[in-house]
């Protein structure tokens, strides 16, 4: 009994022994890991309709009395037949539409697509800044960074969608989602 006693007093006087601190730190460790591991899934943000995957809807911020925004996504087709984005609507504007931007004999140029975007089969499509993307026609309101305000997006076969775009700050390129750049 003495013997346990003179540890357990040993142990009082000088703490843990390292073992003990040494997993201790290694479970902390290990804690603040897992947690960095989930902070880029709680900053994307996906949606599903049918075969239809749309990853990360994104805007920018605009400056006060902008009257236009754009918008972002990737829409990924895991059906073995193609789909077609048809329309797009949100309370943050009087109405959006789908354009494609290119260069043509040296300038750039911004036109509506029309009759839709096809999402080929087992493919994907990336709807990003200098390429197709959506743009909100008529702002109610400016869309602030850090805030998120609703769309919904129609296709033909999958049907419509309620998607959340998150707003980035005004000079964002949407590089988090770098994975979705084609």
């Amino acid at each position: 009994m003495s013997n346990r006693l003179s540890r357990a007093q040993a142990f009082a006087f000088r703490g843990a022994p390292p073992f003990h601190l040494r997993q201790r730190i290694d479970l902390a460790v290990l804690g603040l890991l897992l947690l960095l591991a989930c902070v880029p899934a709680a900053l994307a943000h996906e949606f599903k309709v049918g075969d239809l995957d749309i990853e990360h809807p994104w805007s920018r911020a605009t400056p006060p009395g902008a009257k236009v925004a754009g918008g972002y996504f990737t829409v990924v087709n895991k059906g073995s037949a193609p789909d077609r984005l048809l329309s797009i609507s949100s309370d943050i504007s009087d109405k959006a539409e789908l354009h494609e931007m290119g260069v043509k004999d040296g300038v750039m140029t911004m036109r509506p697509v029309s009759g839709g975007l096809e999402i080929p089969a087992g493919g994907k499509v990336a709807l990003k800044p200098g390429a197709y993307h959506l743009m909100f026609v008529g702002l109610k309101r400016q869309p602030k960074q850090g805030e998120k305000f609703p769309a919904t997006l129609t296709f033909e076969k999958a049907g419509s969608v309620k998607v959340e775009f998150a707003v980035e700050g005004m000079g964002e390129t949407g590089d988090m989602d770098m994975d979705h750049a084609e």
